[in-house]
């Protein structure tokens, strides 16, 4: 209340955010620090040219949403709160620091399908591509911002086409940028299996896509997550189009058959990898020149095995 009487005033709501931060510790205290989101963000927002209450402010809802993540409560923050964060974006979007924290706090945010509904009305996706495109080495801000667009394309119902469409490029910028960073690849290659279920590419991204995708897979062949989205992603690729299912069979790097074969290897154990690869292997034996390759390459004999490895599934 006091915040609030107080809008005006600068200092009364750092000092307003820093009082309520002593009380994080306190799990006690956590129902009643959830109510506060929209009076941090709305002294975010009235005072979008102090930095200082802006990293304070962004430190406070981390804290918040890390426990509310630790406690299983998912906050569906409102569109209010999406649209004071989009101006905090849009107002310090040359503070390659500030934006590390920011881009992470929007990460969590999106993490509730409401919370990110709300962020894709207010227009976020034109920022985020844009500060991917300024700040491209940033590992970081790459890992957060593909996630909030993979979180934003899943949820979409009804966006506007032409804006996802123009994230293609970028995301695949993304991934190229950090094929040998297994985090941000991962990230990446989510939000490219989205823009890919969105009907995002054109005839022409079809095979560049699946070339770099397979590349993300050789280069981090120890992550399932990884495995399993980037396959995902292949599968809805080769359901589009043929080219993308020669493209896999047909890559300088090696023939993605046995890319397969060693993801399916050295992830026997998880029934997430071996689902994602009998859908890659099910799209791709819908074209007839495709399965008679892989009949060459003895896919049957890896498909007995996996049958065998997962026989009630």
């Amino acid at each position: 209340e006091f915040m609030q009487a107080s809008w005006d005033y600068e200092e009364i709501q750092i000092k307003g955010i820093q009082h309520l931060a002593s009380f994080v510790k306190d799990k006690s205290a956590f129902p009643y620090l959830q109510t506060c989101t929209e009076v941090i963000t709305l002294a975010m927002k009235t005072h979008i040219n102090s930095l200082d209450l802006q990293v304070e402010g962004c430190t406070l809802l981390l804290e918040i949403l890390s426990q509310a993540l630790e406690q299983g409560v998912m906050m569906a923050l409102d569109e209010n709160v999406a649209s004071c964060l989009l101006h905090t974006v849009r107002k310090h979007s040359e503070n390659e620091e500030f934006l590390k924290m920011l881009c992470t706090l929007l990460m969590m945010v999106s993490a509730s399908e409401v919370a990110a509904e709300n962020l894709r009305k207010v227009g976020i996706i034109p920022d985020l591509l844009s500060i991917l495109r300024r700040f491209l080495h940033n590992d970081k801000i790459c890992f957060s911002c593909c996630a909030v667009l993979w979180s934003l394309a899943v949820s979409e119902n009804n966006a506007d086409q032409a804006v996802l469409e123009s994230a293609l490029p970028v995301t695949s910028a993304v991934l190229q940028e950090h094929l040998q960073n297994g985090v941000v690849a991962e990230s990446a290659c989510s939000a490219l299996w989205a823009l890919a279920l969105q009907g995002c590419l054109a005839d022409s991204d079809y095979e560049p896509t699946a070339a770099l995708l397979l590349d993300a897979l050789r280069m981090n062949p120890q992550r399932a997550v990884l495995v399993r989205n980037g396959c995902l992603a292949l599968a809805t690729l080769v359901r589009l189009s043929e080219t993308a299912a020669l493209a896999i069979l047909l890559h300088s790097e090696g023939s993605g058959a046995e890319l397969i074969k060693d993801g399916y290897h050295l992830h026997q154990d998880e029934p997430g990898v071996a689902e994602a690869l009998c859908l890659l292997m099910n799209e791709m034996v819908q074209y007839g020149e495709v399965m008679l390759d892989m009949r060459s390459q003895k896919m049957e004999k890896l498909l007995c095995e996996i049958k065998l490895q997962f026989p009630f599934s």
